[in-house]
């Protein structure tokens, strides 16, 4: 079994399970509007469309009232709005800061492969005290979905807010963040990483003691994935905890391309007995993902696992319920989001929450999704399972080139 990954256990939490934009967006809106002090964002993905005007609205107006506004975009993810974004923000009093910021011109053809490692994560800290974290970009649920004729449906997304001793962690992780986007090159990096490290340890602990308990909140903490101290985290949690699963895992998950110790820890679950279905998207938002994630459906069924694929939409959501324990954050379970982006999810131990988002899952299956069985892939043309084999091929290719081919 795995070792114990090291994560910071809090108790006396408040989660609220956010589904979709409809439950997110008001939530986030609502928070901004009564922040006294400060308000911290970070976005992979931040579009000026029709909500993405009207958080930035949401934003300016709090500038208005005197709150310190800090919000951070990754350069790729937010491409197209970043420079209008900033223009609006600095122009209202905000700090404003693009994470990895394009290269111009003949540069963007350059192979580089720092320009891999985005920033993913979707987080939001008001006044050091409501957090929101999850997978919801600041984009409209109905922006570029598929529509069959009745009307387009929103992406199937998740985030939680979050109230409690664990929302420490989270300003300290973006904080440090933002301090070492603002570092100057020329800075030593032992010397700023030893000042860094004693002024996190007493802002963590200051926060703690101000930080309120509720008598009836749950167990939760704070799992990142990065390219320094955190490089195998989520992965490790994930690993740890199937690999004590006795019940049942359910894994909804955008992108699934997971590695060999994730897919022999998924294959030993079920041959034990524990019921594992995986949630996965039934239309493809980024071609080739979902197909070199269809390549490995025949192996994933020979193994003894359930799958379903998402209809009626794009799948965006990055969650799963592994028995009495859950989680809900940023990171698919594919390489990008393993081996390169930073990310942020929040686990949750508690049989209340997790039964909550475990119906809305199992419903979900139900009502919205089409199980996959081994009939079905064979009736599946033979081109497209050439395209599927291709798409598995390159990304293979892709995950070489990080220098991590073992892991997959």
């Amino acid at each position: 079994m795995p070792s114990k990954p090291r994560l910071h256990w809090y108790e006396g939490n408040r989660v609220e399970l956010l589904r979709n934009g409809g439950q997110f967006f008001p939530a986030l809106c609502a928070a901004i509007d009564a922040a006294q002090s400060t308000v911290h964002l970070e976005s992979y993905i931040f579009n000026i469309d029709r909500t993405g005007t009207r958080v930035l609205d949401h934003l300016q107006a709090a500038c208005a009232r005197g709150v310190k506004v800090r919000v951070a975009v990754d350069g790729f993810g937010s491409l197209a709005h970043a420079q209008e974004i900033g223009e609006r923000l600095l122009a209202a009093g905000a700090q404003y800061r693009v994470y990895r910021p394009e290269p111009h011109g003949l540069k963007r053809l350059a192979l580089d492969p720092r320009r891999l490692r985005r920033l993913h994560r979707k987080v939001a800290v008001v006044d050091g005290r409501v957090a929101f974290v999850g997978g919801i970009n600041i984009i409209d649920d109905f922006e570029d979905v598929p529509d069959d004729g009745e009307g387009p449906r929103p992406r199937l997304d998740y985030a939680v807010q979050v109230e409690g001793p664990v929302v420490a962690e989270i300003v300290a992780m973006q904080n440090s963040l933002w301090l070492r986007m603002g570092w100057r090159r020329h800075r030593s990096w032992a010397d700023v990483a030893a000042r860094l490290a004693d002024w996190r340890k007493l802002r963590m602990q200051r926060r703690l003691e101000a930080a309120t308990r509720y008598a009836s909140g749950v167990r939760a903490a704070l799992a990142l994935r990065d390219n320094v101290l955190h490089r195998q985290t989520i992965e490790r949690v994930y690993l740890h905890d199937i690999g004590q699963a006795r019940r049942e895992v359910i894994i909804a998950n955008a992108y699934f391309f997971p590695g060999r110790r994730l897919r022999h820890a998924l294959e030993r679950a079920a041959a034990r007995g524990v019921r594992v279905r995986l949630l996965l998207q039934g239309r493809a938002e980024y071609p080739m993902q979902y197909r070199a994630g269809r390549y490995l459906y025949s192996k994933i069924l020979d193994d003894g696992i359930e799958l379903y694929e998402y209809q009626p939409s794009y799948l965006h959501a990055k969650v799963a319920v592994i028995d009495d324990q859950a989680t809900v954050g940023s990171s698919n379970l594919d390489p990008f989001s393993l081996l390169l982006a930073r990310e942020a999810n929040i686990f949750v131990d508690d049989p209340g929450f997790t039964s909550r988002l475990q119906e809305q899952l199992a419903a979900v299956m139900r009502d919205d999704a089409r199980r996959v069985t081994s009939a079905s892939l064979q009736r599946r043309a033979w081109l497209g399972r050439c395209i599927d084999a291709i798409s598995y091929l390159l990304i293979r290719i892709g995950v070489t080139l990080t220098g991590r081919s073992a892991m997959y």
